[in-house]
């Protein structure tokens, strides 16, 4: 089913009648006071039991918003379970986290938080610490009123709702710059629609709003070394439903070249080898090469703005076709 976005987007005049994707609308900006405060608290390890890790040791937005591992680290330095997701356009993802569990940018932050193998803090621990520091007090008492594990949730979201990347070559494209975008992007567009990949990757975020299973066409895990770990039979491991076996969230496409490697497990190192497996296991076909790589090179069209800046130049150049 396709839920509703969890964040109110404005109607944005000259988006083509029919398109399955729809440009990045202008948004309003949350208090420019929470959003510093949140800033703050997104890149301070205090918020980690041991001071080892910030939300942004994960997400740093320098990189596109996720850390590059196939796996993110553990507060400890080991493998964690999944893949980072991007921070990046996260408020236009109708469900977050890889089992879509999560409802919106609060439930991310609770569950960071309260996980012992990322944060491992309780409220009670992070609003003691930032008691503890007279800037925060100040902070907190002139934005808010003072500081509550609410107060705190909220400046952290406030300043995540700003990461939001509008404007790149393809959304100038949808609304209407024929030449935003070159011949061979247009023709990857044209056989992402033509494929279905729009089923699924589709709406303001190209993705971020269905739950599905991944490997309708054969079992993504067959002939690979070790046997599936429990999370990689996505919701079910937190339901038990045997239908859930291997319901993963959608992801989002947009600046999907900047966020290699990719899927859950991050077992696909280029966009190609995705792409490629996307068509096999999902599709159910061997997708002829000019087709994939006309394919990723609109994805790289989807590398929106960020603080003034395309984000294309993180992602480099497309494999020529």
């Amino acid at each position: 089913m396709v839920l509703g976005l969890a964040w109110p987007l404005a109607v944005v005049a000259g988006s083509p009648a029919g398109e399955p994707l729809r440009p990045i609308p202008r948004m309003s900006r949350p208090d420019p006071a929470r959003v510093a405060l949140g800033k703050r608290l997104f890149h301070d390890t205090r918020l980690s039991v041991d001071h080892r890790m910030a939300c942004a040791s994960c997400h740093p937005v320098s990189r596109g918003g996720a850390d590059g591992r196939p796996l993110a680290r553990a507060r400890d330095g080991s493998p964690d379970d999944f893949n980072t997701p991007t921070v990046f356009n996260a408020v236009l993802n109708d469900r977050l986290g890889w089992r879509g569990n999560l409802a919106s940018l609060g439930d991310q932050v609770d569950d960071s938080l309260g996980n012992p193998r990322h944060m491992g803090m309780s409220w009670d621990g992070v609003v003691d610490r930032l008691r503890a520091d007279p800037g925060y007090r100040r902070a907190f008492h002139d934005t808010y009123g003072g500081i509550t594990p609410d107060n705190v949730r909220d400046a952290i979201v406030s300043y995540e709702q700003t990461l939001v990347t509008p404007d790149a070559r393809f959304d100038r494209y949808l609304r209407g710059e024929d030449d935003a975008i070159t011949p061979l992007e247009k023709r990857g567009y044209a056989y992402f629609k033509d494929y279905g990949c729009v089923a699924c990757h589709q709406g303001v975020n190209v993705g971020g709003n269905l739950v599905q299973k991944y490997g309708v066409f054969g079992d993504p895990y067959a002939g690979r070394p070790g046997k599936p770990r429990s999370v990689d039979l996505g919701r079910y491991s937190l339901t038990g439903d045997p239908q859930d076996k291997r319901l993963f969230r959608v992801p989002s496409l947009r600046n999907v070249a900047l966020t290699a490697p990719y899927f859950h497990d991050g077992s696909a190192a280029t966009l190609t080898e995705a792409v490629r497996r996307v068509a096999r296991l999902q599709l159910g076909i061997e997708m002829p090469a000019d087709h994939v790589c006309a394919i990723v090179h609109f994805l790289y069209s989807l590398s929106g703005v960020y603080q003034g800046r395309l984000l294309e130049h993180l992602a480099g150049k497309p494999p020529p076709c």
